[in-house]
């Protein structure tokens, strides 16, 4: 994917010596990691340990105190709003309440960024809103308003939302927060699929350990449009990292495998 104005950068996401505060209260310290193509990071921390502020900053509506963090080899750091611009373009956000509007359709919220983007063509609109909607499997609420939809169906049109400019990393703020089990593996499997179909570089927050181990095993199977353990049917384990904030600070930087091998108490504690 390519931007006007971007470097060619092959790293999506690097933070370097990032820190925030809010008042007295030291919310990230010295925070430096490097998110690779293709990557999935899974971001796990008690509530308050501020991951979702990390994701904030990643897209700009937070600026640090110090420290760089480059998109696409470019510091928005310093940049002002009217320069983020180009940046955004490359991310899609999903919170965690989903966040649609709920005066305007789903049609509409969909289409709501690439009307932002300064997109005009009606039916280049509708044939995007048709096929993100079709990719997470709810085209058929195209007309529905929000309030008349379940907690999982607005998740899942806050993800079509997200992906409709076909950014190249998603940034995903507890995306499964609060829903039931099956309705939450639907959620899984839609980042899933958005990785290994996409081949999109992610950060995901999240609060349940059994996700993060779940998507760091499994591979989504276009067949039979499940997830099904990694290695088979010849597919690998997708790359996927997990990192863990504590008092501020990156607690853990590493892959599954170092995650359960690993007998510090904490961790054990955490993951268990």
């Amino acid at each position: 994917m390519t931007s006007e104005g971007l470097t060619t950068s092959t790293v999506p996401i690097e933070l370097r010596n990032v820190s925030i505060s809010f008042g007295e209260k030291q919310v990230l310290s010295d925070i430096s990691f490097q998110l690779s193509c293709g990557e999935t990071l899974i971001l796990l921390g008690v509530t308050g340990s501020g991951k979702s502020v990390l994701l904030k900053l990643i897209a700009g509506l937070l600026k640090p105190d110090s420290g760089e963090i480059l998109i696409r080899g470019e510091n928005i750091a310093p940049l002002p709003e009217s320069q983020l611009n180009p940046f955004r373009k490359l991310m899609g956000v999903v919170f965690q309440e989903g966040a649609l509007f709920d005066s305007l359709s789903v049609y509409e919220n969909v289409a709501y960024p690439l009307r932002e983007s300064g997109l005009t063509d009606e039916d280049q609109i509708e044939q995007a809103v048709r096929q993100v909607l079709s990719f997470v499997e709810m085209e058929e609420a195209i007309d529905k308003m929000p309030a008349q939809l379940s907690g999982g169906m607005r998740r899942r049109v806050s993800v079509a939302r997200a992906i409709v400019n076909q950014p190249s990393i998603m940034l995903y703020d507890s995306p499964t927060a609060g829903l039931d089990p099956v309705t939450a593996n639907t959620i899984n499997i839609l980042i899933a699929k958005l990785r290994d179909i996409q081949r999109v570089s992610s950060i995901l927050v999240t609060q349940r350990v059994q996700d993060a181990l779940y998507l760091s095993t499994y591979v989504y199977s276009p067949e039979r449009h499940e997830l099904v353990p990694a290695n088979s049917d010849g597919r690998t384990r997708p790359s996927t990292r997990f990192m863990v904030l504590r008092d501020s600070q990156i607690y853990f930087l590493g892959t599954r495998e170092d995650l359960m091998r690993l007998k510090d108490p904490y961790l054990v504690r955490f993951i268990s």
